[in-house]
């Protein structure tokens, strides 16, 4: 095996709808959603170092982060990058009988927020499972290659978000979101991402949302994307901002209540709807075309709405190998 290095590139998302059912035994929640993969991206290179030769213990030895929240970035096991490289050297070692397979060193550069609900650690798993197997395919060439049907499932082990920032493109995604339908979206859709210095952890978003259940039994889940679905299918940014919607949302403004300013300020900025991305803090604003966008971020920034806003479209292709 030669030294070899693989760069791959993966997507945010936004969810133009999003959702959430019930709390289940398991603590998961039941979702119904539909991603966008938008052109916020995060860069990955992968390499490949066979004279480092590793027959137990970790096969990433080396991580790097630059960009956009790097130090918010883990560099340990807890990356989900670093996971993902583990999950398809551990598949390959298994299934072939390897005795041994190569360090891996990853330099990550990020252009999707950290804990912004906008799937910035999936997209980097994704990125993650498509340089690795295409290196152990060159490398290992005698073998079969892993699947797309394999690599989804291995990205479903790895989270929720992993499976759609593989694939890209407009999704419909049901049980935790990785089971997933693609849905017609007709042209180019702007928008605005409103970013927040602050993250927001996942699993206290879903656990407020709980709580405000409890507290107001009337607070249904809405599951039903037939509507939305039918209004990307037109294109119309006007018809599918009045079906745009996420379950997550009051949640997300209960734990960060100073989002609503800007939430609530959307139609007078001059887009069509903002709803908070994914479990937040970003807030997603739907504009009608490049220029609105382009407006609307000025303004976000100029009326110090947030500290930082920036202009992106979709939907766009899942992780890909670029070199």
């Amino acid at each position: 095996m030669t030294r070899r290095v693989v760069r791959a590139r993966a997507h945010g998302k936004v969810n133009v709808f999003l959702g959430v059912g019930e709390a289940r035994s398991d603590g998961f929640h039941d979702l119904s959603t539909v991603f966008q993969a938008v052109s916020l991206h995060d860069d990955l290179a992968v390499e490949a170092v066979p004279a480092r030769r590793v027959v137990r213990g970790p096969h990433v030895r080396g991580v790097r982060v630059t960009g956009l929240d790097a130090h918010k970035v883990p560099t340990d096991s807890t990356n989900l990058a670093v996971r993902a490289v583990e999950a398809v050297v551990g598949r390959y070692r298994r299934r072939h009988g390897l005795g041994w397979a190569p360090a891996f060193y990853l330099h990550l550069h990020k252009g999707i927020p950290t804990a912004g609900g906008m799937a910035g650690g999936s997209a980097d798993a994704a990125a993650a499972l498509r340089a690795t197997a295409e290196i152990l395919a060159a490398e290992y060439s005698e073998y079969p290659v892993l699947t797309g049907e394999e690599l989804h499932e291995i990205a479903a082990e790895l989270g929720s978000d992993v499976p759609f920032t593989l694939m890209g493109g407009t999704a419909w995604g049901r049980g935790r979101g990785e089971d997933l339908t693609p849905v017609l979206s007709a042209g180019r859709y702007h928008w605005v991402f409103a970013l927040s210095p602050r993250g927001l952890s996942t699993p206290e978003v879903f656990a407020a949302l709980d709580e405000l259940r409890y507290a107001r039994p009337e607070r249904r889940p809405r599951m039903d994307v037939d509507a939305i679905n039918a209004a990307l299918a037109t294109g119309d940014p006007l018809a599918v901002g009045v079906h745009m919607h996420n379950d997550l949302e009051a949640a997300a403004l209960s734990l960060m209540p100073g989002l609503r300013v800007a939430h609530g300020a959307a139609v007078e900025l001059g887009a069509v709807r903002c709803v908070v991305s994914g479990s937040g803090p970003t807030l997603a604003f739907l504009c009608r075309d490049e220029e609105s966008a382009a407006a609307v971020a000025e303004e976000l920034v100029g009326q110090n709405l947030a500290s930082r806003a920036v202009v992106a479209h979709g939907p766009m292709p899942g992780a890909r190998v670029v070199g």
